[in-house]
């Protein structure tokens, strides 16, 4: 990582300084404007028992400050300097927080100075114990898609109240955290007569092309002050889908949809990585560095393996190709997989996957934008990708595999196993889907029985795309027992009623 990306920050003194140019400030509200001020919050991320991301973005070129400390009251804080917040990264930064102890409650404050220190935005996160200690995260996806956008007299993203108020230790961000493809116009009027307002924005008045209209799609969600108090307490994990770019997307894909003058995905998706680098507190760096798939370690007890599922892949076509090349991993990302699985020794690997390994998703017969394809019978095209790290874990003797997951629009609980299934050398594993958080609500998709999946609950609307005024938003939440070393894992949907809950025993 370069340090012009991200800069990995070193103690340079107290905050006492700060809090004396904070209270000017406070005393003094016509000079605000003189100062910079921080326009979308701040947030926390990639958090390990030593270290920890945080990120914010100013509205003019300045400095980027921060200090931490195990107190609310920043006594003994360490102060941090940031990278310099400029227009090459939108005045975006972040800052990498060294040298932390395991096991405690984080505060930190950032601010930025361009010569006149601005307010500060403060926040929290907490770093997980190298011994055991229970574990909690939530995990969810699509948000502000299909025209829902933020509504203020719903409450705005009401479902990250509902996520905060279980107090999780992280949140995972299973993609299509926006949607660059769905315009968000004033209003949406039911069926029924009822009127859906949305705030509008003229980033979110077309489809996204142009780098600015990327970053106009985490600029237009992080209007919402539930987003932003969420992400100022809950440190995030995050990785991408489809509508980051466009729906259904695969590299080299040319665009026939008249509604954008530029054809070639390629450049769009060089956009949004560029944009989900600044935008999120993430190791991802703008000029390219830095990759989706990664493990990220929350103690004895869980490892959390993203993997990216679009970067890689092949087109969508018919995908029944009975030795396809590249599938929807790659080599090397699938090696990668299975090796830091191999390698892992936390008692659970939650695999943190975009799309449903069974699950059907159609891109326009024949052609097929899931791992799946319909038959039944052995793998074919991408399936045998999954056949082959299934049959690893399994083969590994690798314990307590499960997969979360998003991207179909419902929720559901589904179970496999090589005995209903064509394919019989794996281990039985538990998926999960969760989402969306403030979009249309969709479902359910068909399951491929090539892995022997059975689906133990689930909940699609009774009508294809409802909105969040009818409810049909979800999250998922998966919390481990430190003394028993179980997982249970809870859906919910919006307002925190608990649908499902099952509780796994360690293996």
């Amino acid at each position: 990582m370069r340090r012009r990306n991200l800069l990995r920050a070193t103690a340079l003194g107290t905050g006492a300084s700060l809090l004396a140019t904070a209270s000017r400030a406070a005393a003094a509200p016509a000079l605000l404007t003189d100062r910079p001020l921080l326009t979308y919050g701040a947030q926390s991320g990639e958090v390990t028992a030593d270290s920890g991301i945080v990120w914010t973005r100013a509205d003019r070129p300045a400095r980027m400050w921060a200090e931490v400390s195990t107190r609310p009251d920043f006594k003994h804080a360490r102060r941090l300097r940031g990278p310099a917040l400029t227009e090459a990264t939108d005045f975006t930064g972040k800052i990498r927080v060294d040298g932390l102890c395991p096991g405690r409650t984080v505060h930190y404050r950032v601010w930025a100075d361009d010569g006149r220190a601005g307010l500060p935005v403060e926040g929290t996160f907490r770093t997980p114990r190298t011994g055991g200690q229970d574990v909690r995260f939530v995990w969810s996806a699509d948000l502000a898609g299909q025209g829902w956008g933020i509504n203020r007299d719903f409450g705005g993203f009401k479902i990250f109240d509902d996520m905060g108020a279980r107090d999780p230790d992280f949140f995972l961000c299973s993609g299509d955290f926006y949607y660059a493809d769905n315009v968000i116009e004033e209003s949406v009027t039911l069926a029924d007569g009822r009127v859906w307002r949305n705030v509008v924005t003229p980033e979110k008045s077309k489809v996204a092309e142009t780098l600015d209209e990327f970053r106009g799609q985490y600029k237009y969600n992080l209007l919402d002050e539930k987003l932003r108090a969420f992400l100022r307490k809950v440190p995030v994990v995050s990785q991408w889908d489809d509508h980051e770019v466009i729906n259904n997307w695969y590299p080299g894909k040319v665009l026939d949809d008249a509604r954008y003058t530029e054809k070639n995905v390629d450049v769009l998706a060089a956009h949004a990585w560029k944009a989900l680098a600044e935008y999120t507190p993430s190791l991802l760096a703008s000029d390219g560095e830095g990759r989706i798939y990664r493990k990220v370690s929350y103690g004895p007890l869980l490892d959390v393996f993203t993997i990216d599922m679009r970067s890689f892949r092949n087109r969508n076509d018919a995908n029944n190709d009975p030795a396809t090349p590249s599938g929807l991993l790659g080599r090397a990302q699938l090696d990668w997989l299975k090796r830091a699985l191999s390698e892992s020794t936390a008692t659970w690997k939650v695999l943190s996957a975009g799309m449903p390994l069974g699950g059907i998703v159609s891109d326009g017969k024949p052609n097929q934008d899931g791992v799946p394809q319909g038959d039944a019978g052995m793998p074919l095209g991408r399936e045998l990708e999954i056949a082959e790290l299934l049959s690893h874990v399994h083969r590994e003797g690798i314990a307590n595999l499960v997969v979360a997951t998003a991207d179909v629009h419902y929720t559901s609980a589904q179970h496999y196993d090589p005995a209903r299934a064509a394919y019989k050398e794996f281990t039985p594993f538990w998926e999960f889907i969760a989402g969306p958080m403030n979009a249309g609500s969709y479902g359910p998709v068909k399951f491929d029985k090539t892995f022997g999946p059975e689906v133990r609950f689930h909940k699609p609307p009774a009508v294809a795309g409802t909105g969040p005024l009818d409810g049909g938003q979800f999250f998922g939440e998966m919390s481990i027992d430190a003394e028993s070393r179980a997982l249970t894992v809870r859906l919910h949907e919006i307002g925190g009623t608990e649908l499902y809950s099952v509780e796994i025993p360690a293996a």
